[in-house]
């Protein structure tokens, strides 16, 4: 508008220079004839001398005139054009600002009556995008907020199939950061793959779409009630998919626990009560007159009963730790003392299989946890680290620290775990080896009851395996200092 400005008041200034200098011309030739001719007419006799003068001192006045009439007529022009343009320059601006997103830009113009509507118009117009703003943020901080305390996971893919929209749900789900998902393709985020085909899906029909998917998460299966839907702005312009996910894991884990509990526990206790029953039966049948015999089948009778009290005790134990009001009593431990005990517990099955423990235990580690339930931990695990692993090798002990968590890794030189059984060996009554096992006197509850412990004390395990060559299982409990 300045430029403008300058280019309007130059051409002006040009206009008016030259038609006050083709007047200044035209009265510089025709005064000399006038002025001879007003002394002939009126018989005033002058030399060509004060003719001369007479031109000299009129050309000067004429000229004076024209250069105060040329300066005068530049400065009004300089305001008519400041006065005309400045405020159609500051509404320019204020225009400008809006177009930017500043709703908070005023036009202060001032001039015509033209200059002032248009003024109040722009700044009407700047209140109604104020508050349209005001309304805006407030439907987006409530779309956010619900978003992100919903319940569900939710992801929301935009045409080019790159994430728009992702709440907190689905990030911790995933264990992905904002800055890893928002912008990127959906295909390079390492979703699980039955996830994957999902959207594929919606994204190739177009249409909504339900779904109970399973997946694995950090070697843990979980089971999805998944609904996709495309997204549809005006005129039905498609904007993508969004897929909500609800996590039935515990609703499915506890119609599977109905389903399964009688045929899993009838199934263990078939064996000890058969056995019971048909070496007692055997006895009453006359068995009992030979002594050696007699003292053979009690010896059994005895075993099988043991085993099946061991059997209802870990039962009654994870059912009084599955009960909502089950906590542990978190105290400073060290760590040092809880390795130290369960080794104790555990060397004499050690001795017997003629194995050794490799301890690496030199740095003490102070974690908030409960003393007896970590002793109960780490005797299973070791206790099921030398029933899976053959005679003569060796059991790896190792405490380390990381910044938030204590660490005890049980190692041991075994049979392994095949990758797609490691989700399920935190199932009750999974075995990876059942006849190893059950031959050792297990209950197949022992890594369920573990894994409820370890998630008492807000800590993680981790299981790494490999088929051969050994199993590696990493506990992981808050340090003392993190401890909320």
């Amino acid at each position: 508008m300045k430029a403008y400005s300058n280019r309007l008041f130059l051409f002006y200034i040009i206009l008016t220079g030259s038609i006050l200098a083709v007047l200044g011309f035209v009265l510089g030739q025709l005064f000399p004839f006038y002025i001879e001719k007003f002394f002939i007419e009126n018989n005033i006799k002058i030399d060509d001398y004060q003719l001369d003068y007479f031109k000299k001192q009129f050309a000067f006045v004429m000229n004076l005139c024209l250069i105060v009439a040329f300066i005068f007529i530049c400065l009004v022009t300089s305001r008519l054009i400041r006065n005309l343009l400045d405020p159609i320059d500051n509404i320019t601006q204020t225009a400008r600002e809006l177009t930017k997103g500043n709703y908070r830009a005023r036009a202060y113009a001032a001039g015509p009556a033209s200059i002032v509507d248009l003024r109040n118009s722009i700044n009407l117009l700047a209140r109604n995008l104020q508050e349209i703003e005001k309304l805006k943020e407030i439907e987006d901080e409530r779309l956010k907020t619900l978003i992100e305390n919903m319940g569900s996971a939710l992801i929301m893919i935009d045409r080019e199939a790159t994430v728009s929209i992702v709440n907190r749900q689905f990030l911790d789900g995933f264990e992905l950061q904002l800055d890893e998902v928002r912008g990127k393709n959906f295909l390079t985020l390492g979703l699980p793959e039955k996830l994957e085909k999902f959207i594929d899906h919606v994204f190739l029909t177009e249409l909504p779409y339900r779904k109970q998917i399973e997946i694995v998460v950090n070697h843990e299966i979980q089971y999805k009630q998944v609904y996709g839907a495309p997204v549809v702005g005006e005129h039905g312009r498609w904007l993508g998919v969004v897929i909500v996910m609800h996590d039935i894991s515990e609703l499915i884990r506890l119609e599977q626990i109905r389903k399964d509990f009688v045929a899993n526990v009838s199934h263990e206790l078939r064996t000890p009560i058969t056995s019971i029953k048909g070496f007692s039966e055997t006895l009453l049948d006359g068995a009992f007159k030979d002594e050696q015999m007699l003292i053979s089948f009690l010896d059994i009778i005895y075993q099988e009963s043991n085993r099946l009290q061991m059997l209802i005790e870990d039962l009654l134990e994870l059912s009084r730790i599955e009960q909502h009001g089950f906590s542990v009593k978190i105290m400073p431990t060290s760590l040092q003392d809880v390795l130290n005990r369960a080794v104790e517990l555990t060397i004499p099955r050690l001795v017997e299989k003629n194995m050794q423990f490799q301890i690496d235990a030199d740095q003490d580690v102070i974690i908030a946890g409960d003393f007896n339930r970590l002793i109960q931990v780490f005797t299973n695990l070791i206790t099921n680290a030398i029933t899976y692993s053959p005679e003569n090798t060796t059991i790896s002990l190792r405490i380390k620290q990381s910044d938030r968590f204590g660490i005890i890794e049980v190692e041991d030189q075994g049979i392994g775990i095949a990758k797609n059984e490691i989700a399920r060996i935190f199932e009750r009554f999974y075995r990876v080896d059942k006849a190893r096992s059950r031959n050792s006197g297990g209950t197949g509850l022992g890594l369920a009851i573990v894994k409820h412990i370890i998630e008492a004390h807000q800590g993680k395990i981790q299981v790494e395996s490999t088929v051969g060559k050994g199993t590696c299982m990493k506990v992981l409990i808050p340090l003392q200092r993190n401890l909320n």
